[in-house]
C-alpha cells in the first residue's frame, strides 16, 4: 500500500483503487465510441438515409434522448440496487445496440438502436464517475474521476482512427463503424462482473460487513475506521426517498450548481465540433479525406489535454481550470467564427478548432463530471447526479439538433458567436457561484456545501 498525505497512519492500496477505477471507466470508452462514431458515419448516413438538415440533427441527437432515459434509469437503479447492477445493465445495452445499429435496414430501426445506445451511454455517464468518486481517497479523487474522461477521449480518438481507416471501403462502411463497438462493449461487461460494490452504497443499504471488507481492500485499518465513522454519520442525516429529497432546501444550492454546470458543458458548443467536424470543414471546401483526418487530429489533441487536466485537477483545483476554459473558449470562438465567415484556409481554421478542443479538454470536459460526482449528499447522490446529468443530455440534444438548422440559416460560422456569449456567461457563473472542492472527503463536502 502507498502512503497518503491525508493523515498520519493512513495508507491506500493504490493499484487496487486504480484497477477498479479503470474497469468502471471503460463505460467512458463506450461513451466516447458512440459519441464519436457519428462524426465519421454521417457522410455515409446522409446518402444511405437521404437525410435533410432536420433529420441529420435528429439522428445525431437521438443518442441524447436515450441518454436522458438512461440517466433516469441509472439514478433509480443506483440508489435502490447499487452501482454495480447499473453498470452491468449499461454494458449489456452497449453490446446489443452496437450490433443493432450495424444491421439496421432502414432509418426507423437505426434511430431505435441509437436511442438504445443512448440508454447505455446515459447510465454509464452517471454511474462510472459516481462509482469512482465513492471508491477513491479525497486527495486523488479528482484525478481518478478524470480517468473516466480519459477513457471517453480515448474512445473518441480510437473511433476516429478506425473511421478514417474504414472510410474507403464503400457505402456500407458505416455498418462496420457501428458494429465494431461490440468488441469493447463485451470487454466492459466482462470487467464489470468482477467489480466490488461501492462501500458507501453498501453502508447506506445496511450491509456494514461487506462495506468493511471492501474498504479494507482500499486502505489501511485506520482508513477503514475513519471511513465507517464519517460515512455512517452522513447516511443517517438525510432521509432516502423520492426525487423530492433532491430539491430539499438544504440541497438546492448544490443542485443549482450541478444542473448549471452540466447544461453549460453542452451549451458551450464544443460538441458541435466533435459531432459535425465533417460539416464544418466541408463548408470551407475540405474533401472527405481531410474531414476525417481532422477528426483524428481532434482526438489526439483531446487526449493530450485530458492528461494535462488529470495532472492538474487535484493540484491547481477545479475552479481555476473551469475559469480558464470558459473565458478561453469565448475568445477562441469569436476568432473561429470570423475565420469561417471569411472562408480562411483549412490549416488556419484547424489551428483554432484544435485550440478550442484543448481548452475544453483541460477544463469543462473533465471537471464538470468531477464536480457532479462530488457535491451531492451520500443518501441522494444517485438521484441528484441523475438530475444533473439528465439536464446535460437535454442540453446536448438541443445543441446537436439545432446546429445543422442554425448553420443552414446563419452560415456555419453564425452559431459560434452564440457559443462565445454563453461561455462568457458561464465564466461569471463559475466565478461567483462555484466553490473549490479539491482535497476534501465526500463527507466533508457534504457538511461544507450542503449543511451550512
Amino acid at each position: 500500500m502507498n502512503n497518503s498525505p491525508l493523515a498520519t497512519g493512513i495508507k491506500f492500496n493504490t493499484p487496487y483503487i486504480l484497477g477498479i477505477s479503470f474497469v468502471s471507466a471503460l463505460g467512458g470508452y463506450l461513451f466516447g465510441f458512440d459519441f464519436a462514431v457519428i462524426a465519421g458515419a454521417l457522410p455515409f448516413l446522409r446518402i444511405a438515409f437521404h437525410l435533410s438538415p432536420v433529420w441529420e440533427g435528429f439522428l445525431t441527437g437521438t443518442l441524447a434522448l436515450g441518454c436522458i432515459a438512461g440517466c433516469l434509469l441509472a439514478g433509480n437503479t443506483a440508489d435502490r440496487y447499487g452501482r454495480k447492477p447499473g453498470l452491468i445493465i449499461s454494458a449489456a445495452i452497449f453490446a446489443v445496440s452496437s450490433l443493432g445499429m450495424a444491421f439496421s435496414p432502414h432509418l426507423p430501426e437505426f434511430l431505435i438502436m441509437r436511442f438504445s445506445a443512448g440508454i447505455g451511454v446515459g447510465m454509464a455517464s452517471m454511474l462510472s464517475p459516481l462509482y469512482i468518486a465513492e471508491v477513491s481517497p479525497a486527495n486523488v479523487r479528482g484525478r481518478n474521476v478524470a480517468i473516466n474522461q480519459l477513457t471517453i477521449v480515448l474512445g473518441i480518438l480510437i473511433t476516429n482512427l478506425v473511421n478514417y481507416m474504414l472510410a474507403g471501403n464503400g457505402t456500407a462502411t458505416w455498418r462496420w463503424m457501428f458494429g465494431l463497438g461490440f468488441i469493447p462493449s463485451s470487454l466492459f461487461l466482462l470487467g464489470v462482473l468482477f467489480l466490488p460494490e461501492s462501500p458507501r452504497w453498501l453502508l447506506k443499504a445496511g450491509h456494514t460487513q461487506k462495506a468493511t471488507a471492501i474498504l479494507a481492500k482500499i486502505g489501511s485499518p485506520e482508513f477503514v475506521r475513519q471511513s465507517l465513522l464519517e460515512i455512517g454519520k452522513t447516511v443517517k442525516q438525510v432521509e432516502t426517498g423520492s426525487f423530492r429529497a433532491v430539491f430539499a432546501k438544504s440541497v438546492r444550492p448544490a443542485i443549482v450548481v450541478g444542473i448549471t454546470l452540466a447544461v453549460f458543458q453542452q451549451f458551450c458548443g464544443i460538441n458541435v465540433v466533435f459531432n459535425y467536424t465533417s460539416t464544418i470543414f466541408k463548408s470551407i471546401g475540405a474533401n472527405l479525406d481531410k474531414q476525417l483526418l481532422e477528426t483524428v487530429a481532434i482526438g489526439i489533441v483531446n487526449t493530450l489535454f485530458t492528461l494535462l487536466a488529470m495532472w492538474q485537477v487535484d493540484k491547481l483545483g477545479r475552479r481555476p481550470l473551469m475559469l480558464i476554459g470558459s473565458l478561453g473558449l469565448s475568445a477562441v470562438y469569436v476568432v473561429l467564427a470570423f475565420l469561417l465567415m471569411e472562408q480562411a484556409g483549412v490549416f488556419v481554421i484547424s489551428v483554432f478548432v484544435l485550440l478550442a478542443i484543448g481548452l475544453y479538454a483541460t477544463s469543462l470536459a473533465p471537471v464538470t463530471w468531477v464536480i457532479i460526482s462530488e457535491i451531492f449528499p451520500n443518501n441522494i447522490r444517485g438521484k441528484a447526479s441523475s438530475v444533473a446529468i439528465v439536464s446535460l443530455w437535454v442540453a446536448y440534444f438541443i445543441l446537436v439538433f439545432t446546429f445543422p438548422i442554425l448553420a443552414e440559416c446563419l452560415g456555419t460560422y453564425g452559431p459560434f458567436y452564440l457559443y462565445a456569449a454563453i461561455c462568457l456567461a458561464g465564466f461569471f457563473f463559475i466565478k461567483f457561484k462555484v466553490k473549490e472542492t479539491k482535497g476534501q472527503t465526500l463527507e466533508e463536502l457534504e457538511q461544507n456545501l450542503i449543511r451550512h
